[in-house]
């Protein structure tokens, strides 16, 4: 199909952990609010019949934040930060336990409301997708409204959704007005309202790469887009570089994808500074238990179990390693996942920094959720 005609949406539920507990803790809306405490933070009733809630000052122990509210992100706290770091920067906010069966609920929920609609779907995560709405006749804000719409019928939740001619545009589109926002992007608008973003905005333009453009004194889309092309290459590679200044021009010819059998599930990131196995043990941990966490999300949600637990390591030098090892029956429990990364994480050299960490799991199967625990013991493997 012609890039002109296409209508491709991503649709991104609003701080979708948080605003599931909102619905639960409606006495909790514009307060900072953390998502990603234990049970023994539960609310408690008092005798009359007000909540106790736990904050954040009160955490001790070494995990990460699953979620914020905007309110707490105002103030710093972000996904995926240690909760002791979070705690200095936001004392007062209240801390509440996760809660995956029921984000995995309103994930279906929320899903099935929109295929309702538009039913050529990507799945992308347990709070996020791509549409392909270029066969629907309606007007493209009408139809867009219809979906919110949908989606605050069937859940009481809000999203955000960016609609452009790609996957690639769609995405950014999303972020542009959130929350609850709906922003329409055609090619021509790309100048006015892409280039003056900054680069690292573009999905696939990491840290480490967007510190390697600000040097050489590209900070917007719109550098990008008009910086020269053996500059780019001569820092990035042939082919890397070749893929910057496409998306620089918004060109992404990558269709959605609805087939439903994926052969693996991962999560990955690059740091914002590359770290050390030793002397930034402490924040690699926390990390790759998110990691592992946010994979065994994917795997229970999805219905899949796997048996090969892999890690993909990219070094300072951008030269990259992964292990994988095999085990004897499937699981999808984020412990049993972080014990065998852990094991591969130790037949991998950790002189060098490292910008990249991932986690895989493969082999996989449909099947049974295996059994849930994310009480992870820290301090056995990996990177303790």
């Amino acid at each position: 199909m012609n890039t002109a005609t296409r209508r491709i949406a991503h649709l991104d539920m609003d701080a979708f952990y948080a605003s599931v507990e909102l619905l639960r803790y409606p006495e909790l809306r514009g307060q900072a609010v953390v998502i990603g405490g234990r049970s023994v933070h539960q609310p408690v009733m008092r005798e009359d019949g007000t909540r106790e809630f736990a904050r954040l000052r009160d955490y001790v122990g070494r995990g990460v934040i699953t979620t914020s509210t905007y309110e707490a992100r105002a103030l710093g706290v972000f996904s995926a930060m240690g909760m002791m770091k979070a705690s200095q920067l936001a004392p007062d906010a209240v801390l509440l336990p996760v809660d995956f069966d029921s984000y995995r609920h309103y994930s279906r929920l929320f899903k099935k409301a929109v295929a309702e609609i538009a039913p050529l779907i990507e799945d992308r995560g347990i709070d996020e997708i791509y549409l392909d709405l270029s066969l629907h006749q309606e007007d493209t804000r009408a139809l867009a409204t219809r979906i919110k719409e949908a989606v605050r019928a069937a859940t009481g939740l809000s999203c955000s959704i960016g609609i452009a001619p790609n996957k690639l545009l769609a995405k950014i589109c999303s972020d542009l007005e959130k929350p609850n926002g709906l922003t329409i992007l055609a090619m021509e608008d790309v100048p006015v309202r892409i280039w003056p973003l900054p680069a690292r905005k573009i999905n696939g333009i990491g840290p480490k790469a967007a510190e390697k453009l600000t040097a050489l004194g590209i900070l917007t889309v719109g550098d990008l887009a008009r910086a020269d092309a053996g500059l780019l290459q001569d820092h990035f590679g042939r082919s890397y570089s070749a893929w910057l200044s496409n998306v620089a021009q918004g060109i992404d010819e990558r269709p959605v994808s609805t087939s439903s059998e994926p052969k693996s599930i991962s999560r990955e990131t690059t740091f914002e500074r590359d770290l050390h196995a030793r002397q930034d043990r402490e924040k690699l941990s926390e990390i790759f238990t998110a990691l592992c966490m946010r994979v065994a999300d994917d795997l229970h949600r999805k219905g899949y179990v796997g048996r090969t637990i892999g890690i993909k390591l990219r070094y300072a030098d951008f030269s990259t390693v992964t292990r994988d090892v095999t085990l004897p029956a499937s699981v999808a429990d984020s412990a049993t996942i972080r014990r065998a990364a852990g094991e591969c994480l130790r037949r991998v050299p950790l002189e060098q920094r490292i910008r990249l960490l991932g986690v895989r799991v493969g082999a996989l199967s449909k099947g049974d959720d295996a059994p849930e625990n994310d009480a992870l013991l820290q301090g056995q493997l990996g990177f303790e």
